[in-house]
């Protein structure tokens, strides 16, 4: 049996766009998603698919065995900064303790290869831009916590020979070139999304959280990484780990920031449209700027991104909510 790669939370944003591109580099994943955020939908025809929880010790034990899995990236868990500030204990549930849960079954199976969804947000307000991976790690917000949680976790458990790499994302947007995934979330908070669900008239304005913050033009700044690019560095990150690779984290961005205001520009060029803007105060737990060092990923594993233009970025989600839009037309009529 050829070895197969078990992702939980594939029927997600990010997972969903890891498992195209493991398809493409010819390898066998298999989704393991609640379909809480996730769709079944976004899950490629003649990918297995197991419905559960990744806390769930027999549904992954039974995974794992019933594929031949000896690999794991593990996407599922909660996003949201402002929801992980008003419910804390929702995300050291389902991001610490659920991960906790799976880091155990994955030891007892005896996966070695274990590739984890962490974030920027461990680094919380870092005081060098842009951030390397060993700037001190002092989130400002639940959500950052619960992950660097996990990472230690992962660290402790190198002694039972588990073998991980903590893939640190900046800010994800973007969609599928080619139209095969994309988000597909109710709730909209991602700055790029919501922008251009401002644009297609689907929310009437467009809020900037804060115009005080010590950047050029007073908004936050954020290193935009296509979801796609993304994918491939986890594939490559996969393949680092089965080639024996050191345990350790990975920046996954560009190295280069923009602003809100910038962002919101962009939408406007690219959807041919003018937003309505509302400022308001700062938003709890934002830090004012997250840019990424990821000359690692670039040197060490030759990630070559392909996507690294903020319009290019705009441009393929427009496209895909777009598709959404006139999808839900056509169901309504």
């Amino acid at each position: 049996m050829t070895a197969s790669i078990l992702i939980t939370g594939g029927a997600g944003y990010i997972g969903s766009h890891i498992v195209l591109a493991l398809l493409a580099a010819g390898k066998q994943p298999i989704v393991l998603d609640n379909l809480s955020t996730g769709a079944r939908e976004l899950v490629p025809a003649g990918v297995p698919f197991v419905h559960g929880n990744c806390g769930d010790r027999g549904k992954v034990s039974d995974a794992i065995r019933a594929y031949g899995v000896d690999s794991v990236i593990h996407c599922a868990g909660s996003i949201r900064v402002d929801e992980s500030v008003r419910d804390p204990l929702l995300y050291y549930g389902n991001n610490t303790s659920e991960s906790r849960s799976l880091i155990e079954t994955c030891v007892r199976e005896g996966i070695t290869s274990f590739l984890f969804s962490s974030t920027a947000a461990v680094y919380g307000d870092p005081a060098e831009i842009p951030v390397r991976e060993d700037a001190l790690l002092r989130p400002v917000n639940p959500y950052g916590r619960s992950k660097l949680m996990t990472e230690t976790m992962l660290a402790d458990a190198s002694a039972y020979g588990l073998n991980y790499a903590s893939l640190r994302y900046f800010n994800v947007a973007g969609a599928d070139p080619e139209g095969h995934s994309g988000q597909i979330t109710p709730f909209v908070t991602h700055l790029i999304r919501r922008a251009i669900h401002a644009a297609l008239g689907l929310v009437e304005t467009m809020q900037i959280f804060g115009t005080d913050w010590p950047t050029p033009d007073g908004t936050c700044i954020r290193d935009y990484i296509h979801v796609s690019d993304l994918a491939e560095a986890h594939v490559l990150a996969l393949d680092y780990l089965h080639h024996g690779g050191a345990s350790r984290a990975m920046n996954c961005g560009y190295g280069m920031g923009f602003s809100v205001r910038e962002v919101l520009h962009t939408v406007e060029a690219v959807a041919n449209c003018r937003l309505t803007v509302v400022e308001t105060g700062r938003r709890p737990g934002d830090p004012a700027a997250l840019v990424a060092d990821a000359s690692w990923l670039r040197h060490e594993l030759g990630w070559k991104p392909r996507h690294a233009d903020l319009s290019a970025i705009v441009s393929h989600a427009l496209g895909w909510e777009r598709r959404q839009v006139n999808r839900n037309l056509s169901k309504a009529r």
